[in-house]
């Protein structure tokens, strides 16, 4: 069976609702992990997404967080909420939600962004990114296709920024998240690299500022990663760039998988 999961960090899931659902329409997922809603439960576009198909597993708090998923193909064994996660400011912020949909289990993740080096933030991403992998290695290696999806807030490798010199010191680039990274692939997953459409890395994020997207000064931080089962089922992936352009657009793009299950 044919299926297509992707993954798209919104940057608030109201103000880019048209484009959202012309893209559902263009696009046809069967699944769609979503970042950054930036709304409450009550404020999600609900109604507008089951009008086109979708129905949704959605963990948001009207912050600058918030995940769901969204599937034509059915939501069963949903599960709200990082499995031991921990608390920032005394609060488990909504930053992952998962769901089994067409036989997969997915997961949705908005991994923190950590700030800068040292800050809280930071040793707070990094517990949280801990907590991820023991659910990985606990679903990782069954029969089951299992895939985490989303913002990871890491580029996995020097050559996943336009400009590896321009992060010296910086977050998404050090050796502590990358070796978390390095522990998702010890337990099972790997990362499922998207094709290159048009230039040679298939960034996924570029900032509003300094012209980025037109001088692609981007960075590959919305990331798959998929166990065996999955991997093995993976017939094409690829960032769809074009989505990064227009009037008002996130400030990041889809990735999209498809498979063959």
């Amino acid at each position: 069976m044919a299926t297509r999961i992707a993954t798209w960090n919104v940057n608030g899931v109201n103000p880019r609702i048209e484009r959202l659902l012309a893209w559902l329409e263009a696009t046809s997922p069967d699944v769609l992990c979503l970042q950054e809603l930036k709304c409450t439960e009550e404020q999600f576009p609900g109604e507008a997404l089951r009008e086109a198909g979708y129905e949704a597993a959605v963990h948001a708090d009207g912050r600058w967080n918030g995940v769901a998923i969204l599937s034509r193909v059915g939501i069963e064994e949903p599960v709200t909420g990082l499995i031991g996660g921990p608390e920032f400011e005394d609060q488990h912020e909504p930053r992952a939600v998962s769901a089994v949909c067409a036989g997969v289990r997915v997961w949705s993740v908005y991994v923190p962004n950590g700030r800068e080096v040292g800050h809280p933030h930071y040793a707070y991403k990094l517990r949280w990114l801990d907590a991820l992998h023991k659910i990985a290695e606990q679903e990782a290696q069954g029969e089951r296709p299992f895939a985490i999806l989303g913002d990871f807030n890491i580029a996995p490798t020097d050559a996943d920024v336009y400009d590896i010199a321009q992060f010296e010191g910086a977050t998404h680039v050090t050796d502590a998240e990358r070796a978390r990274l390095a522990a998702l692939r010890e337990a099972g997953l790997d990362d499922v690299y998207p094709r290159a459409l048009k230039y040679d890395v298939p960034f996924t994020y570029w900032d509003y500022r300094q012209l980025c997207f037109p001088k692609n000064r981007g960075m590959r931080i919305d990331l798959v990663y998929g166990n065996a089962p999955f991997r093995a089922a993976v017939t094409d992936a690829y960032v769809d760039r074009e989505a990064r352009k227009g009037k008002s657009p996130s400030d990041h793009a889809p990735v999209v998988v498809d498979l063959e299950l």
